[in-house]
């Protein structure tokens, strides 16, 4: 899948045979989905080792509705009539220089029963929701040997239950705030913060967003502050403290920064990490930024990238097995996305074999302009370097003033790489083609 960067199994197998066995090896039994990622979120616990990790955790949905008729064992998904399962990854970036180290974890589930009437009346550990805290714990027990974890979630992770028994002196939580929370001192969350001074101004580009946000440099407002929030009536767990201490950092775009009738960027985002000053704000505030990564790994996953809905496998078991190594292939595309432009000590060794490494060292002088400018700027080698190699391939023309590669321009750099592999074996064995 990572060579070819393509999950249908007739590609990968290249004849009938090879694609029997594939097809048998994902029905067998004996192979489970979770088997399948504890090597690959091992070797990411090996290199997170020492380091401050950015935990990033999110749900994305696998829609097979377009194959209802002749898949088996899958359930409802988000819209609550179409086919399909559920992924929830745990992706680790270094929180220094970006460097994405790997998969800490990943949850599967098939959802094949409505939700019980008392619903929000059951305790945390029985609800689809659970997750949030399970995949977080699983991260915790694959990074054990970072110096710092902090798990970062958009507003569904913002769980009582979460903050109260996640954090831990190592282990930090950073969430966007899902909701108006009541303070421990009387009055609301949101209340509190607009009475705020802004304490600082901050810009950075905006990625584009589909149908919801142009791309443009957004320009905003930063307040924080400490708070204590008040244990809800809906908490499960009444053990739970009645009151947690958490810092709140809000960024806020300017009227004049916004592009038309676009809504603002409004984040509020509660963390368990101190923030005294503008800078611990703002460090807050970059980390959650890297939160978009989770983003880019489902856009690799689907349709843009590996295409893994369309896959032709027949059963619910089949395609979770499935999904798991696609979201692993999909993990080594954001590695190199993310290496395009950093100096982390990444080899390309760790992620290309000898033969591809070879390939790409004879292709790099064909893709180097005259100028400084033009050339590859990174150490020979290096993960950065392959990285340019792969997105220079896949269209991207190495102009400061261009936007950097995304995951699907490296997809393509992934796949002329492979074919030109595929022609150079043909020509060193001196076949020849009719």
């Amino acid at each position: 899948m990572v060579s070819q960067q393509t999950v249908c199994l007739r590609q990968l197998a290249g004849n009938r045979a090879r694609e029997v066995q594939f097809g048998r090896w994902l029905a067998n039994d004996k192979v489970t989905a979770d088997e399948l990622v504890t090597p690959s979120c091992a070797r990411t616990g090996m290199v997170a080792a020492g380091r401050h990790v950015l935990a990033i955790h999110d749900t994305s949905e696998m829609n097979y509705q377009a194959h209802a008729g002749r898949v088996s064992g899958l359930g409802t998904v988000g819209n609550g009539s179409d086919l399909g399962l559920f992924l929830h990854p745990l992706l680790a970036v270094d929180a220094v220089d970006g460097t994405c180290l790997g998969l800490a974890h990943l949850h599967h589930w098939i959802r094949t029963a409505s939700a019980a009437p008392n619903y929000r009346q059951l305790p945390i550990e029985d609800r689809e929701s659970y997750r949030w805290l399970e995949v977080a714990e699983a991260g915790k027990k694959c990074l054990s040997g970072a110096d710092m974890v902090t798990i970062v979630a958009d507003r569904e992770s913002d769980i009582y239950e979460e903050w109260a028994r996640l954090p831990d002196e190592r282990t930090h939580l950073l969430t966007r705030a899902c909701r108006d929370r009541t303070l421990a001192t009387g009055g609301k969350l949101y209340a509190w913060i607009d009475a705020q001074p802004a304490q600082g101004a901050y810009s950075f580009e905006a990625p584009a967003r589909p149908g919801k946000r142009s791309a443009h440099q957004a320009r905003l407002t930063v307040r924080f502050g400490c708070i204590a929030i008040k244990r809800p009536v809906s908490c499960s767990d009444k053990r739970a403290p009645r009151q947690i201490e958490l810092n709140v950092v809000e960024v806020k775009e300017l009227t004049d920064s916004v592009v038309g009738n676009e809504a603002p960027i409004h984040w509020r985002l509660l963390t368990t990490h101190r923030v005294e000053c503008l800078e611990d704000a703002l460090r807050c505030v970059g980390g959650y930024r890297q939160r978009w990564n989770i983003e880019q790994l489902f856009r690799t996953l689907k349709k843009q990238g590996l295409n893994v809905e369309s896959s032709q496998v027949e059963t619910g078991e089949g395609l979770t097995k499935l999904a798991c190594l696609a979201t692993q292939a999909a993990v080594r595309t954001m590695q190199l996305t993310l290496a395009r432009d950093t100096d982390s000590p990444a080899q390309a060794s760790d992620v290309f074999d000898p033969e591809e490494i070879e390939v790409m060292q004879r292709i790099l002088p064909t893709l180097e302009g005259k100028t400084e400018k033009q050339k590859n700027p990174h150490r020979p080698g290096s993960l950065a370097q392959a990285a340019g190699v792969v997105a220079r391939l896949g269209g991207w023309k190495g102009y400061a003033s261009e936007a950097k590669p995304g995951p699907i321009t490296v997809l393509r750099g992934l796949r002329r790489i492979e074919d030109i592999r595929h022609g150079w074996k043909l020509a060193s064995k001196d076949v020849c083609i009719d």
